[in-house]
Parts: C-alpha cells; structure tokens; sequence
C-alpha cells in the first residue's frame, strides 16, 4: 500500500468502491441490504513492521516500493498506525540514533499495540546478542514503557513479558485477551469490534449449540458463547489453542469445549466417518448444534466441510477474501440464502475487504 494513497479526504469514497463491487459479486445470490462497517481513516493500525534502513551513522523505518518490491523507501512517520506506535517509532529512532549498540545490524522493528494501551517492541538483529545489548535494551524497555523483545538467529530475549493484555467493551461485557509476539491477532483494533458486535448480533436468538471452526485465539469464541448452551470450538494451530483457552479461562467462559482438530477431521468425527482420540473426552452427541460460525483462511471451506455446513440450521461465516466467500456460499445456495451481510475495512486505502454472512434455510 503506497503511502501517499493515504488520505482521509478520500476514505469513504474507496470505502463505498469495495462495497459496490462486493454488491455486484453477490448480486447472482439475492444480497440483502449490506451493512457496512468503515475503519478510522488514520491511525487504526495495531500492528506495524519496517525494515531499518542504514545510512552511515544513521538509521531509518523503511518499506517496500509498491512498483519494486525490492526496492526499500524509507519513511518518517506512518499514519496507519495507532497514536502509540506513532509515537514510540519517533521516540525508538531517536534512541537508536544514541546507541551503536542497539543499533548495529539492527535488520527489522515490530510493533503491536492493543486499545487497552499496552504495547510491545520487537527488534530483529543480524548478530548476537549479547550482555551489553541486553542491558542497553533494558534501560530502552524501562525508558519507553513497553515490553521489549530481541531476536537473532536461535536467540530470543525477553525483556518483560512477550505478550500484551487486549480489552475491548462489546454490548457491556469487557473481553479479555491475550495476544502472544509472533502469533496472529487482528491489525485493526476498531474493525474487530466491529465484526464482533456485528456476528453476536447475528447469533442472538438463535439458541441451541454452537460449532466453530478456525477458532484461532478465540477472538470470536469469547464474544458468540454466552449466545448459546454449549460450544464446540476447533482450532489446529497449537499456539493458538493454548491462546483460546487461556483467554476463554480468563473471561470466565465455561460452557466452551475446545478441540485442537483441523476442519475436515471435525467433518469426519461429526458424520461418524472416523473417531479421533483427541475427542475422546467429547461426547458429541450430546449436543444439539443450530449453528455453525466459520473464519476460514482465505481459500475458504473444503468440500467435506461444505457438505457439514449443509445440516446447520445457521451457518454464520466471517470471511477475508469475498472471491471464496462467494464460492462456498454459491455452493451452499441449493439449501441456504443469504438473511443478512456485512463488509468490514480492515484494511484502508487497499483492495483488501473482509465480508460476512447470515446464511439460514430456504
């Protein structure tokens, strides 16, 4: 995304662009009135990364030229990010700029931020790091008020903790969250609200069981299960899993059984096609499932979790890419029409828009 695209005077004008070629992709499915939800148009970013760009004695964020993806640019400010990354960039150069230390063959700064306010610095090195880095960059943690992390090959040193606690108040429930360095969390702070509120929106009154797919770190989980009795979530990433429950034990959520099984193994155990031992502590007939919520990666559903989603009364899908959305709910239109949809700008100023859907029975 070239920097210079990024203007608020043009914001809402991209923003209804998406919107109106995610109408007319839909328009063969019978789209109902589309909600949309807009992103700010500065400063929404959680999460930021830049490559250092060495210059003598000097030192500075870079990015990649849009028409020359080898080519680094380096920038002085970035206005997607939050005011706090924003900040700490200037305040972080300024120190390295001071400090052959934390500067030598420095290769890549990351930055992760939450709403609540906390925030953590990754720095990537070409070389080892040693005592003396370790004691500057102490000093650098304290000095900034974040949680600092270095990294070089086969090293990682922990200054602090390397995770940061996210909250986010949704219909007067505060959600807790723990989001982990390296692990995936959503970039727009603003937007997930928005995606979360939108589907518990969709799932009140619905009722009955909850089966969730690709439940990651348990970003929706946490949100959805206080709509229903019980809930069956699968994740198969291990990280992310022990994220999900440990963010689901602290947002005393009780009525979640979490299962690390990838999509079509749930297919498989859930049309009694093979047993799986990681279920084994699972009864799944005990539950009376009305809904199943599904945040595929971007090539969407397989065809063994497509025919699952056929038995479900409501199938509420969060999707990233509109293309596959599309696909699988054009596949799903024999037994399911669209009752409700939404677009979510995760990414402003790109072509990139996030999608969901309400399909029920015809």
């Amino acid at each position: 995304m070239p920097l210079s695209r990024i203007d608020p005077a043009h914001y809402s004008a991209l923003f209804a662009a998406k919107a109106k070629r995610f109408r007319r992709m839909f328009a063969d499915l019978e789209l109902p009135e589309l909600q949309l939800f807009a992103s700010p148009p500065l400063a929404y970013r959680l999460r930021a990364e830049f490559r250092m760009w060495h210059s003598g004695a000097g030192v500075d964020y870079a990015m990649f030229a849009a028409d020359d993806p080898r080519r680094a640019v380096p920038i002085a400010e970035f206005p997607p990010a939050v005011d706090a990354i924003r900040a700490l960039m200037s305040r972080l150069r300024a120190r390295l700029l001071a400090s052959d230390v934390l500067r030598q063959r420095l290769f890549q700064t990351e930055f992760l931020a939450t709403l609540k306010g906390e925030a953590l610095i990754c720095l990537i090195y070409h070389r080892p790091l040693d005592a003396a880095w370790e004691e500057t960059a102490r000093a650098l943690a304290a000095d900034l008020g974040v949680q600092l992390i270095g990294r070089s090959r086969k090293q990682k040193i922990v200054i602090g903790r390397d995770w940061l606690e996210e909250e986010i108040v949704l219909d007067g429930r505060r959600l807790r969250y723990r989001q982990i360095e390296g692990a995936f969390s959503q970039p727009n702070g603003e937007v997930n609200r928005a995606m979360l509120g939108w589907a518990r929106a969709q799932a009140a009154g619905l009722g009955g069981d909850l089966l969730e797919l690709y439940c990651g770190n348990s970003n929706f989980t946490v949100a959805l299960a206080p709509c229903f009795d019980k809930v069956l979530a699968t994740e198969l990433s291990k990280p992310s899993s022990a994220m999900a429950r440990h963010n689901l034990t602290a947002n005393g959520v009780n009525n979640v059984a979490l299962a690390r099984m990838a999509a079509n193994e749930v297919a498989a155990a859930l049309t009694h096609v093979r047993a799986f031992r990681r279920l084994r502590d699972i009864d799944l007939d005990a539950y009376r499932f009305s809904t199943l919520f599904v945040d595929p990666p971007r090539a969407g559903l397989d065809a063994a979790t497509l025919d699952l989603a056929r038995n479900f009364a409501n199938i509420l899908y969060i999707s990233c890419n509109p293309a596959t959305l599309h696909a699988n709910a054009a596949a799903l239109a024999a037994t399911h029409r669209i009752a409700a949809a939404a677009c979510f700008d995760q990414f402003p100023y790109t072509d990139h828009l996030e999608g969901g859907l309400l399909l029920q029975p015809r």
